[in-house]
């Protein structure tokens, strides 16, 4: 007898799937890198994905917001300040267009200095007057598309790296510039100072083609210990 309706079949199928690309991804890193697969065998439960799904739907734009809103501030001061601008559009994070829409001082009331809502108000613009298409951009490469992202007053690479995480989803991308990221590796690695940016991005030459993941494992060694 047939229990399921084909969307619930189709979301097995899709459980299935990642199951099998998470044990895939972990294999290869386990063998790649023997700090990582302390980590991992540490870990047997860990689902890298479940911290997104205490953020709301993010399309680009809308992981762009969330990226430019936590510059330089607390995971709970974000959370904060996200609370206060989705209550400004009925619930949800706006998209370009409705950003425009709204009084860029109502913005600034809801925790957002002047400069993030000036970067913020850019970045709409681009987007809806055609001079970026989001189409285009969520099917560039890693490198093409954080170079058309940073050229925008305001946006980094930090910016850009976190939202190909949290919207697009892609596998291969590190942050090296997260001081959070850099004090994981620096624990997880035990060395006697503080990682350059360019000391992560060797030492992840070896999480390729896998480095979202092997970023997520770090994050969760040194705040969720087990």
């Amino acid at each position: 007898m047939v229990t399921g309706t084909p969307d619930d079949a189709g979301l097995g199928d899709r459980d299935a799937s990642r199951a099998a690309w998470l044990e895939q991804t972990r294999s290869h890193l386990r063998n790649a890198d023997p700090v990582l697969a302390r980590l991992i065998d540490d870990r047997p439960d860990f689902d890298p994905r479940a911290w997104m799904a205490l953020l709301p739907p993010m399309d680009l734009y809308g992981a762009l917001l969330f990226q430019i809103t936590g510059q330089q501030l607390s995971v709970a001061a974000t959370r904060r300040t996200l609370a206060r601008i989705e209550a400004l559009f009925d619930g949800h994070l706006p998209t370009p267009a409705e950003l425009l829409g709204v009084d860029p001082g109502k913005l600034r009331e809801a925790g957002l200095s002047w400069r993030k809502v000036s970067t913020l108000r850019d970045l709409a613009e681009r987007l809806t007057d055609g001079r970026l298409n989001p189409d285009v951009l969520n099917s560039l490469p890693d490198d093409q598309l954080i170079a058309e992202l940073t050229a925008i007053p305001g946006i980094g690479p930090w910016t850009v790296q976190g939202a190909l995480i949290i919207a697009l989803q892609r596998e291969d991308v590190v942050l090296p510039g997260d001081l959070a990221l850099r004090k994981a590796v620096q624990a997880a690695y035990q060395l006697d100072h503080l990682p350059t940016q360019q000391e992560v991005l060797a030492i992840a030459e070896k999480w390729r083609p896998y480095r979202s993941l092997a970023t997520s494992y770090l994050f969760s060694a040194a705040f969720e210990p087990t």
